[in-house]
């Protein structure tokens, strides 16, 4: 097969979705290996390392997709990429189809076989989303640590606090890999956290293995509402596989808050679990509504692209040669968890969460592939 790898080219996004060893394993699979020129750059790769793993450096994003049967990508698709993809072209990389009906009618449009990493599923687990929902959940805190500091328009509060004046308060919306994350980070750095989900179970485990600056707290809107009006800083940590996020936090509920905290939206990508979020950028990251600093950027972990590209390609990797050595039908039928990562496949929507999204019709995967 041919494998195609082209730069990312979503604003300030420097992951790459292939690392040298990971072309050095494909052309021993006896796979061909295409990389854009200057791709690996942003995670501090240079193309001589791809050429000395065997891939081949082609010149620009066109001639990856024109010579690709399987494009690897990072981020979803942006509007100038849709003309470069084809029919039967498969593509596996990030899509958050839920959160953006335009994509999804691009991909259906396209007739490509789109299969996203954050809907493959193993042992009830979410393999590709988990090395990146780390990383945005530790960046998390950081970011909104960063964006309290009076001077970047926030509420001038140290989340550690100090000898004698009490330590900021951080709210964490989501008890999965993204909240547990951002609170050992927040809690190591001295915050009081509170972290809050619907699973009696996960709860009893977070209260287990947490330190004692962190409370877990049953989730309801009430519960939401008396946290949020303490909190310095918040967190939106949910996730609903394949599904857009679930509103948590609605506009009214900003008055609740004090002028200056921050939220920090990490489910943004999937439509948000506050209802003001909307996605913003690296370079223009924060805007501020009703006196609350909003933080939306939808592809946190490109801002530490090299620890992020080699953390993603570690677990992509594995799949991405089942695909190519095997091809769908059978890839898909020796990993049934591979499978629900078909979100959309020649034509058709194959996922029941994008369809709900847009109350679309969903067609099975068998009776596409048949």
């Amino acid at each position: 097969m041919k494998i195609g790898v082209p730069t990312e080219i979503k604003p300030s996004e420097n992951r790459i979705a292939m690392v040298p060893a990971g072309a050095d394993l494909l052309v021993q699979d006896g796979h061909e290996v295409f990389v854009q020129k200057d791709g690996g750059l942003g995670s501090g790769i240079s193309d001589e390392e791809y050429v000395a793993a065997g891939a081949k450096i082609l010149p620009d994003a066109d001639a990856v997709f024109a010579e690709a049967d399987m494009i690897l990508k990072v981020k979803e698709p942006i509007a100038e990429e849709y003309g470069r993809i084809r029919e039967g072209q498969l593509l596996f990389t990030y899509f958050h189809f839920a959160a953006s009906e335009t994509l999804t009618d691009a991909m259906v449009a396209s007739g490509a076989d789109c299969v996203a990493y954050e809907t493959v599923e193993l042992d009830g687990t979410l393999p590709l989303l988990t090395p990146m929902s780390e990383v945005a959940g530790r960046m998390s805190v950081q970011e909104g640590a960063k964006f309290l500091e009076k001077p970047m328009g926030g509420r001038g509060v140290l989340l550690g606090g100090v000898p004698g004046v009490e330590p900021g308060r951080v709210l964490i919306l989501g008890g999965g890999i993204v909240g547990i994350n951002a609170a050992k980070m927040a809690a190591g750095l001295g915050a009081r956290v509170t972290i809050m989900d619907i699973d009696m179970d996960r709860l009893r485990y977070l209260d287990d293995v947490m330190p004692a600056n962190v409370t877990t707290r049953f989730s309801n809107r009430l519960a939401i509402q008396e946290e949020l009006a303490t909190a310095d800083l918040v967190v939106g940590a949910v996730l609903v596989t394949g599904e857009k996020a679930p509103n948590l936090v609605a506009r009214d509920d900003l008055s609740l808050m004090p002028k200056g905290s921050v939220i920090v939206d990490v489910a943004v990508d999937q439509g948000g679990c506050v209802e003001t979020i909307k996605p913003t950028t690296h370079l223009d990251p924060v805007y501020e509504v009703d006196g609350v600093v909003h933080y939306g950027v939808a592809n946190m972990p490109g801002a530490v692209p090299r620890t992020s590209t080699f953390a993603l390609t570690n677990v992509t990797l594995p799949y991405a040669r089942r695909l190519a050595r095997d091809g769908l039908r059978a890839a898909f039928a020796a990993d049934p968890g591979l499978a629900l990562g078909a979100n959309v496949m020649r034509g058709a929507i194959t996922h029941p969460g994008v369809a709900k999204a847009f109350g679309r019709d969903c067609v099975t995967l068998e009776s596409v592939l048949a």
